[in-house]
């Protein structure tokens, strides 16, 4: 029940809504007793057996008072009218209260609306928020389609499930107080039979209840594996073709929806024996009411002097416990349901319980412009326990490029990602103008950098918003400008759309060379003074490549640049390339000292046959 109340601290917000609930669902219960408790005397009207008070009750305020006071009131309208026109009037009072009931009760629902509605469109905000201020290194251990699944089916589970329970746990236990301090005052001793039974009968579906919950959790896991397998097939579809392994996939593909049918059989099995359950053993409680009451009826028949249960109040009082039932019932289905969002509620907020590894302090100050170097002292990181950057020194002054060169998985990456703070070191200091980086707001920390990776990161938007990313309100004029600089403007202009062109999702609507002078617009549009290429042309053709090296050229020039590179074509004219070899700084030079060093570069020169 814990993830429940957690989750119920987005309803705060609603709490006056959820107080006028609370208030017409009330009204709600008391409309339908006192229609009910109508009832009684009707029926004593009808046998005849209705007790007469011919002078008003005195003495305090009790339910003893009230029941008099409404026999006096009785007495008097019957004498007045007559039997007749008395049972008529009652008809009356009591289809008035059913109508104010069911009115208040559809008042009650209606106010509850914006609560559901709110509280989910928040936990799915606060999801996606959450989401953006994580840590990179939080999403290289989840998968794309187990997050999609918590903001997805795991909030809509939330929403069918204890959101929707919302109505019961706040109606039905106020329905069942009222009712049985109602009962109370008709017979206290059919009464604790009830408070008896009952509670033996919540262990039985408790029970039940909580083999659900352990169900829900699996069926929830498996419903994020199988969406994060849709996500991998559909992104590596041409692949997947290119390998004839369409038979693989669909087979791997069903059976993971086998396990996901079986768990969902199971739990419906468990979730479909709550109404049937609740409804026997609530019968099984009516039948052993039914059998005490009768034989305290026969009790005070044979013997007139015991205090007497008459039929009419013995019929009331049944009729009271019958409304009992059904929000008995409920409560046991919202029980049930409880258990089954749970799960989902569970996997929400380990998300939004997940610790944020990069934080910003906060006395944290800002940096207006970069003012001097950008220098790594003794840096050491790693993931988890694997050593990735091993005791990195090493200055990058402003206005200098600093290339960053070798073998693959040698830990270049990871250093320009310390750079952006998407990590901090484990070790050492990363100093920015002479000041610790972990010193410094993020929000300006990163407007100092603009990124251009490999695979250029796009957006199912036009081109330009996608060059306009970050900027407020941006001039057409501006982005023009930023596109021309990075080579696109000319392939821009003949689409059909022009700037407002959507480049669908991913970009998949153009080529890999426009989607990478697209990301260089980006940056140029951000103007950042400090720039990190993370092999921007490696996955290029050697047209494109002209046109985006033409384009990463105008783009660092006065720019203090990092660039990671795989072609060392592209970054001969470096003032400085660092070699980095298995985490640690194994050369550093220009081009041509790194040559007549015969070392690690000068190895990687010859295996790209460059002269």
């Amino acid at each position: 029940m814990k993830p429940f109340f957690k989750l119920l601290k987005f309803a705060y917000t609603y709490k006056h809504l959820a107080l006028l609930n609370v208030f017409l669902n009330i009204l709600s219960v008391l409309f339908g007793l006192f229609s009910i408790t109508l009832v009684i005397p009707m029926l004593g009207i009808l046998f005849g057996t209705q007790e007469k008070v011919a002078v008003a009750p005195e003495g305090d305020f009790s339910t003893e008072w009230i029941k008099e006071y409404l026999s006096y009131k009785l007495t008097v309208m019957i004498e007045s009218v007559g039997d007749s026109n008395a049972l008529g009037l009652i008809c009356v009072g009591i289809v008035s209260a059913f109508f104010l009931k069911n009115l208040t009760r559809y008042l009650a629902q209606y106010v509850l609306i914006p609560i559901r509605t709110g509280v989910v469109t928040d936990i799915r905000k606060a999801l996606h928020e959450k989401m953006s201020f994580l840590s990179i290194s939080y999403f290289s251990e989840q998968r794309k389609g187990d997050l999609i699944s918590r903001m997805t089916t795991d909030v809509t589970e939330v929403e069918n499930t204890i959101i929707n329970t919302l109505s019961v746990l706040v109606r039905d236990p106020i329905n069942i107080i009222a009712s049985i301090i109602f009962l109370m005052t008709m017979s206290a001793k059919l009464t604790l039979i009830v408070f008896f039974l009952f509670p033996l009968a919540g262990l039985v579906i408790g029970n039940i209840g909580k083999t659900l919950k352990r169900k829900s959790t699996r069926g929830q896991a498996q419903i994020a594996r199988i969406l994060s397998t849709i996500e991998e097939n559909i992104s590596g579809l041409r692949v997947i073709k290119a390998f004839n392994a369409e038979k693989q996939i669909n087979d791997k593909f069903e059976e993971e929806l086998l396990k996901h049918q079986k768990i969902t059989a199971s739990i419906l099995r468990r979730k479909e024996l709550a109404s049937p359950m609740s409804e026997f053993l609530s019968t099984l409680v009516m039948v052993v009411i039914i059998w005490y009451g009768g034989n305290l009826i026969f009790e005070s028949q044979n013997n007139p002097e015991l205090s007497a249960l008459s039929p009419q109040t013995f019929i009331g009082f049944i009729i009271i416990f019958s409304q009992i039932l059904p929000p008995v019932k409920s409560l046991s289905q919202g029980y049930y349901l409880i258990q089954k969002g749970a799960a989902s509620a569970e996997r929400i907020l380990s998300v939004l319980d997940a610790e944020i590894e990069v934080k910003e302090k906060d006395n944290a100050c800002g940096i207006e412009k970069f003012g001097t170097s950008i220098r790594f002292e003794n840096a050491h990181f790693s993931y988890d326990d694997k050593s990735v950057l091993r005791n990195i020194n090493l200055d990058i002054p402003k206005g200098k490029t600093i290339a960053l060169v070798g073998q693959s998985g040698g830990g270049k990456t990871t250093l320009a990602n310390l750079a952006a703070r998407y990590y901090d070191l484990k070790e050492g200091t990363l100093w920015i103008d002479g000041k610790d980086v972990r010193d410094y707001k993020l929000f300006d920390l990163r407007k100092q950098m603009g990124i251009v990776t490999q695979d250029a990161i796009l957006f199912n938007d036009s081109i330009f918003n996608n060059i306009a990313l970050g900027i407020e309100n941006p001039e057409l004029d501006k982005v023009i400008e930023a596109a021309k600089i990075a080579n696109a403007h000319e392939f821009i202009e003949k689409l059909e759309d022009g700037y407002e062109h959507n480049i669908g999702d991913g970009g998949h609507k153009l080529s890999g060379g426009q989607k990478q002078r697209l990301s260089i617009a980006r940056a140029v549009m951000k103007n950042p003074p400090i720039l990190i290429l993370d092999e921007a042309t490696s996955a290029l053709d050697t047209e494109s490549e002209r046109l985006v090296q033409d384009a990463l050229t105008k783009l660092m020039a006065n720019r203090t640049s990092i660039v990671i590179a795989h072609r060392l074509s592209t970054i001969q004219n470096a003032d400085e390339i660092v070699v980095i070899n298995e985490g640690q700084i194994v050369e550093q030079g220009t081009h041509e000292v790194l040559l007549e060093q015969k070392g690690h570069y000068h190895k990687l020169h010859n295996m790209q046959n460059l002269s």
